[in-house]
């Protein structure tokens, strides 16, 4: 097997709560089912489905963090800074209330369950922002694609545990839309972004995909599949700006791919600044 370095760990991303902010990170531990307590909560709607700012844009003015790091047996306290900038804790009695009173509509906090094949929700009329149902999705239209989709048993992930992003490819988008644009890595929410020095011409994950990564002194990436981006991809969040075109300039250049994601093949820590290997 041959075996290249491709860079360098550059940030580390948690989402402790589906769909709102997260955390940055210097490190963290990567279990058998990804980053520990990553999107280990999610906001339940009335319906039973999980929200998701695919549909909810303003999940994006929440953010949560651990208090302390998460363990195996058992996750610290999670801390939800609310827009207004006041703070409670996911356990509280009084969480689900208060998110619902924000929200406009009853939602319930919840732990993921183990044994749930849960659902998230999407809005088919704008899932895909002003690109369309049937440019991403050409087996679907507006009108045939489902308003829901699952969620792989026993998480709140969209469809794999863990999510992978290079630098070159950030800089190669924002070529192809123009200098003033914020390719930012928070618009893609990954967990690994992973710095591939100067190159900036193509969609470096696109080299990854018959191989594996090795991270740090332990961690091994598999599985790796382009990532269909959505309309999250665009919405404001903190200092950035709503910008549509994120997502039209990736589904006119990359069929709406950007960075992979990915399963663990080994876990361990993963530390900012660790090497990363590609073996093919």
């Amino acid at each position: 097997m041959r075996e290249r370095q491709i860079g360098v760990v550059r940030e580390l991303f948690r989402y402790p709560v589906k769909s709102m902010l997260g955390e940055q990170l210097d490190e963290f531990e990567v279990a058998v089912n990804g980053v520990l307590g990553d999107r280990a909560w999610g906001l339940r709607e009335a319906n039973g489905r999980i929200a998701s700012a695919k549909k909810w844009a303003n999940l994006f003015d929440f953010r949560a963090a651990y208090e302390s790091s998460p363990q195996p047996s058992t996750l610290a306290p999670v801390r939800i800074t609310l827009p207004d900038g006041g703070t409670l804790h996911a356990d509280d009695a009084d969480a689900s209330a208060r998110i619902s009173a924000i929200l406009s509509r009853p939602i319930k906090l919840e732990r993921a369950r183990p044994d749930e094949h849960a659902r998230g929700e999407i809005d088919p009329q704008t899932v895909f922002g002003d690109v369309g149902v049937e440019r991403v999705m050409p087996q679907f239209t507006a009108a045939t694609l489902p308003d829901s989709f699952g969620l792989p048993r026993g998480s709140f992930f969209d469809s794999a545990t863990i999510h992978l992003i290079a630098t070159g490819t950030l800089a190669h988008l924002r070529s192809l839309i123009g200098d003033d644009a914020r390719t930012d890595p928070r618009r893609f929410r990954p967990n690994i972004v992973i710095d591939t020095g100067s190159e900036a011409d193509r969609f470096i994950e696109d080299d990854w995909l018959e191989g594996e990564l090795r991270i740090g002194g332990a961690v091994r990436i598999v599985k790796m599949q382009p990532a269909l981006r959505c309309v999250m991809t665009t919405h404001r969040q903190t200092d950035l700006a709503r910008d549509p075109r994120i997502l039209r300039a990736a589904a006119q250049h990359h069929s709406a791919r950007v960075g992979v994601f990915a399963a663990i093949g080994a876990p361990g820590p993963i530390r900012v600044g660790d090497p990363v290997v590609l073996a093919t």
